[in-house]
């Protein structure tokens, strides 16, 4: 009981000295870095201790860290904007790289909004090649600590990113993927969209190695280094990059590990692109590096 007062006694004093932005109640006037920062850092370990802090994926950033963000961008004028928007409002220092893969829908003028913004670096390919494609061009300018994909399609949050960088930071792991499966904090998919990517997860956990639950999950994010050394050997130009990433960090022997994320699934009306063809791919991709080892 003496330990809580104490505890208590902490937090008041502190608030009598310091302007907390999270006690205001106005999240609008609330600087998003603020959440990483030394100060509330230290002001949440003395609140809650060290391991709820751990918990809840509470920490403070390395100095003049930065976060390189890849979003491949084909055919996605209705989203575009907000995704690049919530990228900017995660608070985390980034450098957002936009490769627009021969949009033909009007993304590239969407897009336009942002091309004076010093966080923002567009790229484009004339010709749509590939979302594998996209990422390469992206790799090669990246100038970030740590490198995470993005799709533009508003399937994922990347507030999930500070969960994510928790074990990279922490030294814990070299690769880390967002699980969009084994939790309960998400949107249900369809049973064959689960089946599938199920499937598909367990074979290539068997082929490659590291035991996956979400080997076609869109968020893996590793060190700069370890994207820069496999780059010359990078040669899927679609979907298929999902299992050529994973199997050439895999042979390198790097740790994984998995975060679980939100998902907010769509539909094909909606704009989904990834479909049968692309699944077929995938298993002949699992059989090229995972069993052939190429």
């Amino acid at each position: 009981m003496n330990e809580l007062n104490a505890s208590s006694d902490v937090v008041s004093d502190e608030s009598q000295t310091h302007s907390d932005p999270a006690s205001s109640g106005v999240d609008s006037a609330i600087d998003p870095g603020y959440w990483f920062s030394d100060e509330y850092v230290s002001r949440m370990r003395q609140t809650l201790g060290p391991d709820a802090c751990r918990a809840l994926s509470i920490y403070p950033l390395p100095e003049a860290f930065c976060l390189s963000v890849i979003v491949p961008v084909y055919n996605e004028c209705s989203t575009v904007q907000s995704v690049l928007n919530s990228l900017r409002n995660t608070g985390l220092p980034m450098q957002i790289i936009v490769v627009d893969d021969g949009s033909n829908d009007g993304s590239g003028e969407a897009l336009k909004q942002f091309q004076d913004e010093h966080q923002v670096s567009l790229l484009r390919h004339p010709e749509n090649r590939g979302k594998g494609a996209a990422i390469r061009t992206a790799i090669e300018v990246a100038q970030g600590d740590v490198i995470v994909i993005q799709d533009a399609d508003s399937e994922y949050d990347p507030g999930d990113f500070r969960v994510m960088l928790q074990p990279l930071l922490a030294g814990e792991a070299d690769v880390v993927y967002g699980t969009r499966y084994g939790h309960c904090d998400r949107q249900v998919s369809p049973w064959w969209h689960q089946a599938v990517n199920g499937f598909l997860s367990w074979l290539a956990s068997v082929a490659i190695g590291p035991r996956l639950s979400d080997v076609e999950t869109c968020y893996k994010m590793a060190r700069r280094e370890d994207f820069l050394d496999i780059l010359p050997k990078l040669k899927e130009n679609r979907f298929g990059i999902e299992i050529e990433l994973t199997a050439r960090w895999a042979r390198k022997n790097l740790r994984f590990t998995e975060r679980p994320i939100r998902y907010h699934h769509r539909w094909y009306d909606e704009g989904k692109k990834i479909g049968w063809r692309d699944g077929v791919a995938a298993l002949g991709c699992i059989f090229r590096y995972g069993l052939l080892r190429r």
